[in-house]
């Protein structure tokens, strides 16, 4: 798969991954769980601007090209669009009014055999111990489109180069980052279901559960209790916050795209992240 992504992936990859060698000193595990053909979503926890650099690594040298989600307005801008596609990155239509039509090229990408990366936090911490937040539904909407297995992909690290609440960036030789691949998580309940609240609500919920629990054990500490994705209240690990939903389908498939992925536009001043929404603030829990 990696060896037919083409002339501009490989001039990425030999500029940037050298760079990582020296930045980066690597504790990698269960990269044989990433399958190595047909479509998967790998969804991540999000704690560092840079933890997408450390998870594309990761991803390619498990023998898949990294493919995240891109705002549809970063393709549109002189010089820097076409390399974003050239490097083939997702396009995806954020505040668009459809929501179900908002991924419609990472379900094309996903059923083409292709795997994608996604947030499903949407956004960095801003504040907290950086445990993962709150779940956008966007994943869910992907995985009820596609049925494609979702690995989950948990790191630790990268704040160290870049910590998103101080906003100041060290380059040190050699900083310990941990990834791990998890099993494919079991939604198999799920398959085949209507996208209701309740259902995207649920599968998003379990997916953060198990991404909590994988960022506790490379921490070795316990996780807080998570935040629901429905945005109403937090619930202690193992439950899900569905019960009570409403059946209106959420409208946040658009968020499946990090805030502070890529700027809307090339002002400089939007080349670094928006501060998140309340809903999107990490939850105030005890110091871990």
């Amino acid at each position: 798969m990696v060896r037919k992504i083409g002339f501009w992936p490989r001039a990425t990859v030999s500029l940037v991954k050298p760079l990582l060698y020296v930045v980066t000193k690597r504790a990698w595990q269960g990269m044989e769980r990433v399958p190595s053909t047909g479509g998967v979503i790998l969804a991540a926890n999000h704690m560092s601007e840079f933890d997408p650099f450390v998870i594309a690594h990761f991803v390619y040298d498990s023998g898949r090209w990294p493919q995240y989600l891109a705002k549809s307005s970063l393709f549109k801008i002189p010089v820097l669009g076409p390399i974003v596609k050239a490097v083939r990155q997702i396009p995806v239509e954020r505040g668009t009014v459809d929501a179900s039509k908002a991924l419609d090229a990472a379900i094309m990408a996903v059923k083409r055999g292709e795997g994608v990366i996604i947030y499903p936090e949407g956004t960095t911490p801003k504040s907290g111990e950086l445990w993962p937040q709150r779940g956008k539904t966007g994943i869910a909407r992907l995985f009820l489109a596609t049925g494609a297995p979702v690995i989950p992909i948990a790191s630790w690290g990268a704040q160290q180069i870049f910590d998103p609440r101080s906003r100041k960036l060290r380059l040190r030789p050699r900083t310990p980052v941990t990834v791990v691949a998890g099993e494919e998580i079991d939604l198999s309940k799920w398959r085949g279901a209507e996208p209701t609240a309740a259902n995207l609500y649920a599968i998003t919920d379990e997916i953060m559960l198990v991404l909590r629990a994988m960022v506790g054990e490379i921490r070795g500490e316990t996780p807080p209790p998570a935040p629901s994705s429905a945005g109403r209240r937090t619930f202690p690990s193992g439950r899900t916050a569905s019960n009570g939903a409403d059946d209106a389908a959420p409208d946040d498939a658009d968020d499946a795209v990090p805030d502070d992925a890529v700027p809307d536009d090339a002002v400089p001043d939007d080349a670094v992240p928006r501060d998140a929404s309340p809903d999107d603030a990490e939850p105030k829990a005890g110091a871990s």
